[in-house]
């Protein structure tokens, strides 16, 4: 019998879970899913370690399940799946946790209302990551529950990297660069060795692409300045989201075309980026297959706009050792890396067309100055270290 630990990424609309079985000081996947149009056509499939279906379902559009009935689902479902195993813990992605919360938390209900206020800085994550949190709270509050925040890695960086120029009155308030995705970039931070021992503990710029898209400068190991900033808006054009934005085209949508803020957010963050450039997809993959002008110019911006955040992230570390393209894009979206890589050149990037193609692991040439590596991230199983850690120490 071991002890297992659940950990649960919610969206507004899904719950994507991982379960990790504790085995001596390691942890093991057992299992993995995701349950998905909670609110509409809900589906829930999960998979073993092997990838094989072990699970599914799926309910009618008038059976809406929300997160409560997931929740409920999920709970037999791995009830009868852990057997003798038991559920020591849930670990949970929380996108932001503010200037406070600079490390994992185990989570009380005083926590939970404290994280609330941050979710005018992520509104279309935060209210979601909270919901299973206060459901379990509420049905198993003797369940030891962490909360892993996508803002912690960036804690590390220098003063001058999280400020904005603005006065100490707004600043004080919070208002500053907090970067997200640091789940993922920890973990790529956390395995660079096995892969790039000089990248490791030298200078490396990370690229987290896929729907939500950035980039993170990290020197020997620690976040050094991120695209992300104050909210996951910034930088890149994202798959919805508009990225990198002049703050007077907010002033100008609004005394112009009289746009009210709930019109302006649901423009920047749902009707922007690939899909409002293409005006086809957000979908890397159909931009890549598609003939259309407008959805060639979509992926030429993407790739322009990593190309231009690449020369500033390489400028706040004083150089670079390699690139790391990781998550959905970055993984699997072989033209784009290769784009990426020729525009990064004259920073010593030499790609090898065939290493590339096959997916990496490395992607640059022996000769090349500055490596590339293709490295799948694993945020999941960060979440699921934290929160072993955190159940051990209470």
């Amino acid at each position: 019998m071991s002890d297992a630990i659940l950990v649960l990424n919610a969206g507004s609309s899904s719950i994507k879970f991982s379960l990790f079985l504790e085995r001596g000081n390691a942890l093991e996947l057992f299992l993995g899913g995701q349950l998905e149009g909670l609110y509409t056509a809900p589906k829930f499939k999960a998979k073993n370690a092997d990838g094989g279906i072990i699970g599914e379902k799926q309910w009618a559009p008038d059976e809406a399940l929300g997160h409560d009935g997931g929740l409920a689902h999920l709970s037999d479902f791995l009830r009868q799946q852990l057997g003798d195993h038991q559920l020591a813990a849930v670990g949970h992605r929380v996108v932001h946790g503010g200037v406070d919360y600079a490390a994992p938390v185990r989570l009380t209900a005083e926590i939970v209302n404290d994280l609330e206020k941050f979710i005018p800085l992520a509104p279309l994550h935060q209210p979601h990551n909270l919901t299973p949190i206060r459901l379990l709270l509420a049905n198993r509050p003797e369940l030891p529950q962490v909360a892993c925040f996508d803002t912690a890695f960036h804690h590390a960086q220098p003063a001058v990297a999280q400020a904005f120029a603005l006065p100490p009155e707004i600043t004080e308030r919070g208002v500053r660069r907090y970067g997200f995705h640091g789940l993922s970039y920890e973990y790529i931070a956390s395995v660079l060795a096995e892969y790039d021992p000089r990248a490791a503990q030298g200078r490396t710029v990370v690229l987290h692409l896929g729907n939500g898209a950035s980039m993170c400068a990290v020197k020997a190991g620690k976040s050094m300045a991120s695209t992300m900033g104050f909210t996951a808006m910034d930088g890149l054009p994202m798959g919805t989201r508009c990225g990198n934005l002049d703050p007077g085209v907010v002033l100008y949508l609004m005394d112009e075309l009289k746009m009210d803020t709930r019109a302006i957010e649901k423009l920047l963050y749902q009707k922007s980026g690939l899909l409002g450039v293409s005006g086809l997809s957000s979908d890397m993959r159909t931009l890549l297959d598609s003939t259309e002008p407008q959805a060639k110019f979509a992926v030429e911006l993407f790739v322009y706009r990593i190309a231009r955040e690449l020369g500033s992230l390489a400028a706040a570390i004083g150089g670079l050792d390699a690139l790391v393209f990781t998550a959905g894009i970055g993984e699997h979206a072989a033209p784009i890396r290769e784009r990426v890589c020729q525009a990064a050149a004259w920073l010593g990037v030499e790609l090898d067309s065939v290493a590339n193609a096959a997916g990496g692991p490395c992607i640059s040439t022996a000769g090349s100055r500055t490596q590339a590596w293709v490295i799948p991230t694993n945020e999941e199983l960060m979440i699921a270290r934290h929160t072993h850690r955190i159940l051990k120490l209470t």
